[in-house]
């Protein structure tokens, strides 16, 4: 569906907690802990039958009895549940959703069958994962997320298919103080996946440049198409993992992703006018590059040293990587 509806997703005016909860150490109650604690500026719903009030908030006990429109429903109920939800948010017309809930394909084919009952009962409602971290747009004051803290704004945009890299990422930035427009844990991909998310990216004024965490690309031809537009005016970095056949056994018992031949990525990148680096400090690297320096306007680079063995060394890397 292309970037249909993510403007509700990512700047919603009003956000609904399907499982939000004051019991310490679950999922519910730092949802809504990091949506009071980043000042969301939004209408908030905290969801749950077995409380009157959550955080100071009044609560319904389902999404049918609120009588306000929902832009974004984060979801964090048990996965056998969520098809069930996830219909009565398409009939109470709530407009986008994140599913937060683990135990869908990644866990084989019982997990499969409920990621296709959520896609059948979401209808035209744009879903974010499942088995996600959440979603953070520091600058519109948005942690709708279960992660440890917001980074400051700024002008990356970082989107990974693993939650714990996630907050890998986000432990560095904090440290070296690297600001986001947007930090996003996409999980499993039942709806949104990396091509949409280039097409909505490069269209966002408050992004220069996108960084990827993949293990999978579940619609090659919508990110080859969407990553050979935005390359040319947006870098895209890319750490893709499973490359080698146990990384990719590893994958698919993690998101459920179906690695391909690596070098066909590889191929795949370059057409695209993507970048590949090979692990999370490369990655970081190129984030904090991005982050202080403008985008190189043209070839030209020059390489200053005190010593001749560094520059030789140097001028090879240069000529190795193109």
């Amino acid at each position: 569906m292309g970037i249909h509806n993510l403007d509700r997703l990512f700047r919603p005016a009003s956000i609904a907690v399907i499982g939000a909860s004051e019991r310490p150490n679950c999922i519910g109650s730092a949802l809504m802990h990091n949506l009071l604690g980043g000042e969301f500026q939004g209408r908030l719903f905290p969801i749950n039958p077995k409380y009157a009030q959550i955080m100071g908030i009044p609560a319904a006990p389902a999404i049918e009895a609120l009588d306000a429109r929902i832009d974004l429903a984060v979801v964090a109920v048990p996965i056998d549940q969520v098809p069930e939800v996830i219909g009565q948010c398409a009939a109470a017309q709530v407009k986008t959703a994140i599913v937060i809930s683990a135990g869908g394909k990644e866990t084989g084919a019982p997990g499969r069958a409920i990621e296709e009952r959520i896609h059948k009962a979401a209808g035209a409602m744009r879903i974010v994962g499942p088995n996600c971290l959440g979603v953070m747009v520091p600058g519109f004051k948005m942690n709708a997320s279960f992660a440890a803290g917001m980074p400051n704004p700024g002008n990356l945009a970082f989107v990974s298919q693993s939650g714990a890299v996630c907050t890998a990422i986000l432990d560095m930035s904090f440290a070296e103080g690297i600001g986001f427009s947007h930090f996003v844990s996409i999980g499993s991909m039942l709806d949104v996946d990396f091509g949409d998310m280039i097409d909505y990216l490069g269209k966002d004024p408050a992004t220069k440049s996108i960084l990827l965490y993949i293990e999978q690309l579940s619609n090659v031809r919508k990110f080859m198409s969407a990553a050979r537009a935005v390359s040319r005016i947006k870098p895209i970095i890319v750490l893709k993992a499973g490359s080698s056949p146990a990384g990719a056994q590893a994958a698919a018992s993690h998101t459920g992703a179906l690695a391909g031949e690596d070098s066909v990525y590889d191929a795949a990148f370059e057409r695209a006018g993507v970048i590949r680096v090979r692990s999370i400090e490369e990655l970081f690297d190129c984030a904090e590059l991005m982050a202080k320096q403008p985008r190189p306007a043209g070839p030209r680079m020059a390489v200053v040293t005190n010593g001749g063995g560094p520059g030789v060394m140097a001028i090879d890397a240069m000529a190795r990587d193109g």
